[in-house]
């Protein structure tokens, strides 16, 4: 299964805070926080071929322009899946994993799961019936590995055209 991560700044290891106006961008194979989920991911013969990120500003600032061009850049990749997070309780990136989670739905024929702690209840409420939100735990919090372990479960059922509604009842929001 060929996974493709949307990161923010952070969380693809291209700065902290002082860099969400970094532009959007991309690279092959796995960068920034991928070692993370990269156990949980091969229990699952998942294997992440990119990774498309974008700090939190700028998304903010050119949600359209850059929704529309990570959709493209997407499809040009044509994973078998999309991790949009995990984003924890970061609002800007929980947002933009929301935004652009939703617009692969709507595009594309490819899976999406998304991922975030309850601190985002605004952005949870609007967007859970439009993309599978997994439960997670606020940065720091209890319960990261099997919130991880969720994601690639939830992944994998997604590419093999499984039944997910019992999962998803238990593991997102």
């Amino acid at each position: 299964m060929k996974v493709l991560m949307i990161f923010d700044q952070i969380q693809a290891g291209m700065g902290g805070k002082e860099r969400s106006d970094l532009s959007l961008g991309g690279k092959k194979g796995a960068i920034g926080s991928v070692p993370m989920i990269e156990p949980h991911l091969k229990d699952v013969d998942g294997e992440v071929i990119a990774c498309l990120y974008c700090g939190n500003d700028y998304f903010k600032e050119n949600e359209e322009e850059a929704t529309k061009k990570m959709t493209a850049m997407v499809e040009k990749l044509n994973p078998d899946v999309v991790i949009c997070g995990p984003a924890y309780n970061y609002k800007g990136y929980a947002y933009m994993c929301a935004v652009i989670g939703k617009d692969l739905n709507e595009k594309t024929n490819i899976p999406v799961v998304a991922a975030m702690s309850k601190e985002n209840e605004d952005i949870i409420l609007k967007y859970k019936d439009a993309l599978k939100i997994v439960k997670m735990p606020k940065k720091g919090g209890i319960g990261l590995n099997e919130s991880l372990n969720n994601i690639c479960i939830l992944a994998r059922k997604m590419f093999d055209k499984e039944d997910i509604e019992e999962l998803a009842k238990k593991i997102c929001y």
